[in-house]
């Protein structure tokens, strides 16, 4: 899968938008350790799982990863975003309600109920591009 990164190579005509990693080390990876109600973090079955999505283990006493998992959990979910059509991304579709968009087979549960959550909002707007500190980011 092709990839745009922020910082890293791209394709040079008509790009997808490149994923900032400041965004996600400051927006999207406090969702993945936030408690939503009627459901575990992410984190929970994430970090101890084998599958596309695996998030860093924290070091015990940690509420937040350090800076050198936050990187690998970076490139790990980028992979789950289709930077040619970032609605499709997976990142996006398999936490939603099936019955707004999401992928049913999502074992986890229905974490967004619509794409109206804020959290929900907070990642699309990240697979689409957005910017730590640009207008893009509200």
């Amino acid at each position: 899968m092709l990839l745009a990164v922020a910082g890293g190579p791209g394709p040079t005509s008509h790009a997808a938008p490149a994923l900032d990693y400041e965004f996600f080390k400051g927006r999207v990876e406090p969702i993945f350790l936030k408690k939503r109600a009627g459901h575990a973090r992410c984190y929970v079955c994430h970090s101890q799982s084998n599958n596309a999505f695996r998030l860093e283990k924290l070091s015990p006493g940690s509420s937040f990863w350090a800076e050198d998992q936050s990187r690998r959990n970076f490139e790990n979910v980028s992979s789950l975003v289709n930077p040619a059509d970032p609605a499709a991304s997976l990142l996006l579709l398999q936490p939603l309600a099936p019955e707004r968009g999401g992928n049913p087979f999502h074992s986890g549960g229905r974490q967004f109920a619509s794409k109206h959550d804020p959290d929900w909002k907070t990642l699309a707007r990240w697979v689409s591009g957005a910017k730590l500190g640009a207008g893009s980011e509200r």
